[in-house]
């Protein structure tokens, strides 16, 4: 190897590691412009089933209703949102629940829709959790309206976490949610650089 290619590989090395430790430094800072969650979506059976449950029991508010959206002949709709090209989003509503993101329900047709929901076991499970101050008080109210809910509440005692009650519970269709509610804090917060983001303070 003579010291002209010797040299040109030298370079090329360099340059690839400056590109990699940049890069590295780039991703580290995380999304440009970032401020926060401002909403989670959605998809509830129908947007009367879903207006009952999140606004006739859980008590959220509704800001605003637009759609439908389709594309007869195009892709559309598999290009901007990864759906059937088909795919009809009948409605969207934008609900606010308390003090908190938003919720962005949609109510879907589409050739290859699917019915079975997530467990919170599998790759994409999920669940939205309200935070509430009396969680007992929130529990009976959500079995007296005939609201399907798991073991508990259940207190956190050990760990990071102690400090929390949570209790597991079903939308009528079997989406996961969960109460939870921690009034004395919890118990990483002591020693905690980064702390999460509450309702009970969402200022900070």
């Amino acid at each position: 190897m003579n010291k002209t290619v010797g040299r040109r590989l030298g370079l090329a090395t360099f340059a690839l590691a400056a590109a990699f430790v940049l890069g590295r430094a780039a991703s580290a800072e995380g999304l440009p412009t970032l401020r926060g969650h401002d909403h989670t979506g959605i998809t509830v059976p129908s947007m009367k089933e879903g207006l009952d449950f999140f606004v006739g029991i859980m008590g959220c508010k509704q800001a605003m209703s637009f759609g439908p959206f389709a594309d007869d002949h195009g892709t559309f709709m598999s290009d901007t949102l990864n759906v059937n090209p088909r795919a009809v989003i009948k409605q969207i509503t934008m609900i606010r629940c308390g003090t908190g993101s938003n919720i962005e329900l949609f109510e879907y047709s589409s050739p290859d829709q699917k019915t079975v929901l997530p467990k919170n076991s599998d790759v994409g499970g999920y669940h939205i959790a309200f935070y509430v101050d009396d969680i007992k008080k929130a529990a009976a109210y959500l079995q007296a309206k005939g609201i399907k809910t798991l073991a508990g509440p259940l207190p956190v005692t050990e760990g990071p976490a102690a400090g929390q009650t949570i209790l597991y519970f079903l939308s009528p269709w079997g989406m996961q949610l969960e109460l939870i509610t921690y009034p004395k804090g919890m118990a990483y917060e002591k020693t905690a650089k980064v702390k999460l983001w509450s309702p009970t303070a969402p200022g900070k």
